[in-house]
């Protein structure tokens, strides 16, 4: 899920490696919020100064207009590195454990009553770097016949994270909450030492499926979900923008269909089309 929190000492102007005028600032969150929807607030200056400094210098650009008028064009490389810089990604495995829960205790018994049912589709908007995805992966596994055909979608607008989900290989310290029983069933060991990585095992990475995703453009999927999970993302969106997601939400969902969100949001007064069932889970009445 994108995060857009980090906190950065506070700079005095002059103590700035280069300058980043107030029009510099302001072409810089215009520019995100007409190509992502992701609202940025002054608050934020410091923030946006400390990660787009970064492609400044990592460029060779002579400063903040040099770098913009080259990294605006939407056509070049250095683009999808201005995107990526600005949305931070913080994510962990089974994060708001109670969304798990409702999975394992509510969907599945609903979805395995349906003895016509051969398939079943879930989406994770916002996956970030994978471990909502596969922490979906690991609820289902034990639980969903195997003769089920069962996939799930992972997206995100940073194509870096993406990359990184679809790898499965995590930092031994991001299955540190984990029990020592889910770490043996569903990671590898790779590497030894400081190289020492887990890779989520090939059976939950052959369900799962990462894709880069603006979510304010075309949505490439011709087919319906049972279960939408898109936590922590809507909360940098303004409520047009809310409104407008959660309607499209509702149309790719199957009738009596989820759809998740953060502990921090909500839909009140943005959509008619779901009921609230309790814990941010949601479901599609029309």
């Amino acid at each position: 899920m994108n995060q857009l929190t980090e906190e950065v000492p506070k700079r005095e102007p002059n103590a700035r490696e280069f300058q980043m005028s107030k029009q510099n600032f302001t072409v810089i969150i215009e520019e995100i919020y007409k190509y992502s929807g992701i609202v940025l607030k002054d608050v934020k200056e410091d923030m946006v100064y400390n990660r787009i400094s970064r492609r400044v210098r990592k460029t060779g650009s002579h400063g903040f207009d040099d770098y913009l008028a080259m990294a605006l064009q939407q056509e070049s490389v250095e683009f999808t590195h201005f995107v990526n810089a600005i949305t931070t990604n913080f994510t962990s495995f089974f994060r708001e454990f109670h969304h798990f829960d409702f999975i394992k205790n509510t969907a599945i018994p609903e979805w395995k009553s349906n003895l016509h049912r051969k398939k079943l589709r879930i989406w994770s908007a916002g996956s970030s770097t994978g471990e909502e995805a596969y922490s979906i992966a690991m609820t289902l596994n034990d639980q969903i016949p195997n003769a089920w055909d069962t996939k799930i979608l992972a997206t995100d607008l940073d194509t870096n994270v993406v990359a990184q989900g679809e790898s499965g290989i995590y930092s031994p310290d991001r299955v540190g909450d984990l029990s020592s029983t889910l770490v043996s069933q569903y990671f590898d060991k790779i590497g030894s030492g400081e190289k020492e990585r887990v890779q989520v095992k090939k059976s939950l990475r052959n369900m799962t499926f990462f894709k880069p995703l603006n979510l304010l453009q075309d949505w490439p999927m011709s087919g319906q979900f049972e279960m939408i999970f898109c936590r922590n993302v809507v909360i940098y969106f303004d409520k047009p923008t809310q409104k407008l997601l959660f309607n499209r939400f509702a149309d790719l969902l199957f009738p009596g269909g989820y759809l998740i969100i953060g502990h921090a949001e909500s839909m009140y007064n943005l959509s008619d089309r779901f009921t609230s069932i309790g814990n941010t889970v949601y479901r599609k009445t029309k």
